[in-house]
Order: structure tokens, then sequence, then C-alpha cells
């Protein structure tokens, strides 16, 4: 089972917070670190000392790092133009050394959109927009050095594109695709993704949404075509300590009203995180994202690697 740390520094962490926890989550012996990529705090609180944009922050983290794999959990695409967004996470990858994922979704959080003067058009359009996206990022690092890349589309058009820089990835950095939409999301996770995955919700659910996902694989005929395996992943909302009592204080922050769709912790003991790991490896993941909170507390990450990491198969 591979594990990564997925981290939400809109709750109130500047770069050298997230500096200080990459470089413990990388020498405890975790194999990435994700973060969402967000421009507030899904609450009302002030979330001091404000937002650090996701790729300038991966940006910066990939030359204070030699191994850890990094990336965004997810990147909106209502934020970003496709193109310069391929800039941005090729010339991320290049230096990082090849390290680098792109998580990117459709973009939901409408309050960031609105108090940024970011557009925010309807679910239909937003993920017909992530469609042309998808196709215009991987096929801009698909294309040869020597050759130039064009795409016209209802939403975006490129004329002649260098398709450069190259990432050191290739044919590309993986990208993730997920989600709880039960038609386009897997559609789309067939057609371009490397991974697919389901966040923060139960066993049950995540089975479910995996069928969804091999169906949506079949129907495109993704096996046929010789391309690899869509890797499964799933997400975890973790708050585990050596008590009962150190569990509930790690999970207070879940209790905090905000936007963010209902999720199924695990609050509780090292055990219990092993224990729901193995349920989601029974269900097909190879892959869980742990949602940590606190970015000052770093005995928590210490605390699953000494606990949580030796207990589970396979590379981490």
């Amino acid at each position: 089972m591979r594990v990564s740390v997925f981290t939400e520094p809109h709750r109130g962490a500047d770069y050298d917070d997230q500096l200080r926890f990459v470089r413990l989550v990388e020498e405890t012996g975790f194999e990435g670190f994700f973060r969402a990529d967000h421009y507030r705090a899904m609450g009302d609180e002030p979330a001091l000392p404000g937002p650090t944009d996701a790729w300038l922050t991966l940006a910066a983290l990939a030359r204070e790092t030699s191994r850890i794999r990094l990336g965004t959990l997810v990147t909106s695409a209502t934020f970003r133009l496709p193109g310069p967004l391929a800039v941005m996470v090729a010339q991320v990858d290049r230096m990082s050394g090849g390290r680098v994922e792109l998580g990117i979704g459709a973009g939901w959080y409408e309050r960031e959109h609105t108090a940024y003067g970011i557009p925010f058009p309807p679910v239909s359009e937003r993920f017909d927009r992530l469609a042309e996206q998808l196709e215009i990022v991987t096929g801009l690092w698909r294309t040869p050095p020597d050759e130039t890349y064009s795409f016209t589309g209802e939403h975006y058009r490129l004329v002649d594109a260098p398709a450069l820089p190259k990432p050191v990835q290739q044919p590309g950095p993986p990208v993730i695709v997920g989600g709880r939409g039960p038609k386009r999301t897997p559609d789309l996770a067939a057609r371009y993704a490397d991974e697919f995955n389901m966040p923060f919700k139960s066993v049950a659910e995540t089975a479910a949404a995996y069928e969804r996902v091999r169906e949506a694989c079949d129907r495109a005929g993704r096996d046929a075509s010789g391309r690899a395996p869509l890797t499964l992943s799933a997400g975890i909302v973790v708050a585990i300590g050596r008590t009962d009592a150190e569990a509930q204080r790690r999970a207070a922050p879940l209790h905090v009203t905000s936007a963010l769709p209902p999720e199924d912790p695990v609050v509780g003991s090292p055990a219990q995180l092993v224990e729901r790991i193995g349920e989601f490896a029974a269900v097909g993941a190879t892959r869980v994202h742990l949602r940590l909170i606190d970015f000052d507390d770093l005995d928590h990450v210490e605390l699953i690697a000494a606990e949580v990491l030796p207990r589970l198969d396979g590379p981490r």
C-alpha cells in the first residue's frame, strides 16, 4: 500500500509551516505530500495568515526535498488556463527531478471564486472545461519536441503551441481525477487519468465508485488500448492517538461547521487506521492519502510513521 499525506493549508499555514511539515513527512518514510488548491477556508474562521498558492508552494518544496512525491488534490480547472497550467506543472516536475503529480477537478467552492473575482460557471460548463483542460494539458506534454500542438474546443483554442517545456516524467506527470460524481468523473478518469481517487468516504461508497470507474474503463476500451491500469486510491481523514483523549483532541476540528460534504474519518488508535486501510485494499485501493489537519502537530505524523506504516505491506 502506497501512503501519502494530504494537507489543507487554506485552514491556516504559511510556507514555512508547510516546509517544516513536508520535511518530516519525507524523513519518516511516506511516499508523497499532497495539498489542496484553495484560496480561502471553508468556514468563517480567518485562517491566518491566509492562503498560499498551490503550485507556487510546490515549486519551492520541490527544491527543498529529494525523494517525496508532490502534488495537488486537487487543482481547480477554474483557477488557471490549461496552456499555462501545463507549463507550470512541467516546470515544477523539472524542478523536482520528476516527482510531481497533477490532481485536477472541475472546482466546486463558489465562495472562494466570488471572493477573488474568479468566474464560476454552472456545473455542466465546469465539467466541459475540465474535459478540455485534460485534453490540452496531456496533449501538450505528449507532443514531440520538434512539433507544435493545436486544439479547438468550445472553451479553449490553442494554435501552434510549442508544447514546451517538457516534464521529466514521460509521457507526463501522473494525472489524478477523483470525486463522487456518478458519470462524468468516472468517464474522465478512464480517458485521461493515471489514478482515480475517492475522497474521504466510507469503504462501501468507495467500492461503489471504483466499480463505476471500472465500467467506464471498459466502455473507453482502456485495457484494450494498452494503457496502464488505473490506480485506485482513497482519501482518509485521520485523527489517531496513543489514547482516546489524544485522538479526540485531534478530531476536534472535524466538528467545526464548514462547506465540506460529510466525511467518514478514522478517529481512534493506530490499529483502527491499519484496519481501515486494509478494508480499502480489499476493495481495490493500492494507494491512500491520509488527511492530517494540524501543521503544528508533528507528533501525529511521527505516530503514523512509527505505528502504522510498518504494519502495511508493500512499498510506501
